[in-house]
């Protein structure tokens, strides 16, 4: 009685993936952080203006555009398993090319590489959250992989790479670039091992636990299908599913331009403006991530209560999406007020970044409620019409920040989140990409 009552119960694999595809967007935004850490020694060592490290970040942005959309659909096909260990592994093998590389030319393809080996991340995330996740938690987990442990690994590398390995120790930075390399080698080979693409193909899964996992989704829980051409996709959409699908995408394109501050510049500007060291430097630059991930975690749980509470799947998702970037708007125009003191001023955008990210978090549900069986190919779609925010971005702010000042750049990402949220009134997470009346074979 005792074994049948054991092998009743639900496994708890699920935790296990949940746990590699948190470390997964954690190192992913680890290792891509690092060039906005090291871009005061570029400039000073190859004397690199910052509309010279803006071309740099595009060559990054314009890989992660082209090669999302055909890997993330093929990690609809061939699975995330095989995808994304791939991916694992070749954004390392670019990030290690930035330590190396000896001329200007040589780290524009280290930052290309590291771009497509970061381009359907993800998409495949997106996927093994919908795989692996039941559906009444999986907007909250969504919220913890893909935005609380993804900002999470952007402070690791300002404030532990950057303030305490860079600034306090004073280890070389080509040093903590190899080290980093050789950790994304090292992860990529344990996810090898321990994924597999559904809870029915893994051996430490029972049956429980699979039902568990797919209870609430109709079936949609499934193996990777044949893929659907963009070309098929838009043919079975109707125009209000087409018109519901540009809404999200521009309103991520608007998040990723207003983002980009971020990721990119906040370092540079603290060196720039308050001449600031690793140690403060990397301490300050942190904060806004904090906010980010504790706001996409919040954000996350959020949703879920919402939908729980109210039943009401299109309001829930537009009214967090919209109060999170119109709040980060305003806070970041208000912010200017303490322009002229780095630590005030860092504390305000951790505020932008709680309710900017609270939203994000929405995008992924959004993402999920209306790909259905090609989750990751939409994901893919939509983050790489975004990849235009992305690509635009630094040669923007570079310019701008090289030929007008700093202050310039913090208006218009403001301006960027107060339309973004506008844009969320004309999504609707009920109207799904391909509808019922036009299935997929």
């Amino acid at each position: 009685m005792a074994n049948t009552a054991q092998s009743d119960r639900p496994t708890r694999f699920r935790w296990t993936v949940f746990a590699m595809a948190c470390g997964t967007s954690w190192m992913l935004y680890l290792h891509r952080y690092m060039f906005a850490l090291i871009k005061p020694e570029l400039k000073q060592q190859w004397n690199l203006g910052s509309d010279e490290l803006g071309y740099l970040d595009s060559a990054f942005s314009l890989c992660y555009l082209v090669f999302q959309i055909p890997l993330g659909a093929l990690a609809d096909v061939a699975g995330a398993h095989l995808i994304l260990t791939l991916l694992i592994l070749l954004w390392s093998v670019g990030l290690g090319m930035h330590a190396w590389a000896p001329t200007v030319r040589t780290l524009g393809l280290a930052r290309a590489i590291l771009g497509t080996g970061q381009s359907a991340v993800f998409a495949c995330l997106s996927r093994i959250s919908r795989t692996w996740t039941p559906a009444d938690v999986r907007t909250s987990a969504q919220g913890m992989l893909g935005v609380f442990f993804g900002r999470l690994g952007g402070l690791t590398t300002y404030l532990v790479v950057g303030s305490l390995v860079l600034g306090v120790m004073d280890v070389p930075w080509r040093t903590v670039v190899y080290w980093l390399a050789g950790i994304g080698v090292g992860f990529g080979s344990l996810f090898a091992v321990l994924f597999r693409n559904s809870p029915r193909q893994h051996r430490a899964v029972n049956e429980a636990e699979a039902e568990l996992i797919e209870e609430g989704d109709d079936g949609e829980n499934a193996e990777p299908r044949s893929r659907l051409s963009f070309r098929e996709m838009f043919c079975r959409m109707s125009p209000r599913s087409i018109i519901n699908l540009g809404c999200l995408n521009l309103q991520t394109i608007l998040s990723a331009l207003a983002d980009n501050i971020y990721s990119a510049w906040i370092p540079l500007f603290l060196f720039e403006v308050h001449d600031l060291e690793f140690r403060q430097m990397g301490m300050y630059s942190s904060l806004p991530l904090l906010g980010g991930a504790i706001g996409g975690a919040i954000g996350g749980f959020l949703n879920d209560f919402l939908i729980r509470r109210t039943g009401n799947l299109k309001w829930s998702r537009r009214a967090v999406g919209l109060a999170g970037k119109g709040t980060a708007g305003i806070l970041l125009a208000v912010s200017m007020l303490w322009y002229d003191d780095p630590q005030k001023f860092c504390l305000m955008l951790f505020a932008v970044k709680f309710f900017s990210d609270w939203s994000l978090t929405t995008t992924w549900g959004a993402v999920t409620d209306i790909g259905g069986h090609t989750t990751a190919t939409v994901f893919a779609f939509n983050n790489t019409v975004a990849t235009l925010g992305a690509v635009a971005a630094p040669l923007l702010y570079g310019n701008v920040a090289e030929h007008h000042g700093w202050a310039p750049v913090f208006y218009v990402g403001a301006g960027a989140y107060i339309v973004c949220a506008i844009t969320w009134f004309g999504f609707d997470s009920t109207i799904p990409v391909i509808s019922k009346e036009h299935p997929i074979d």
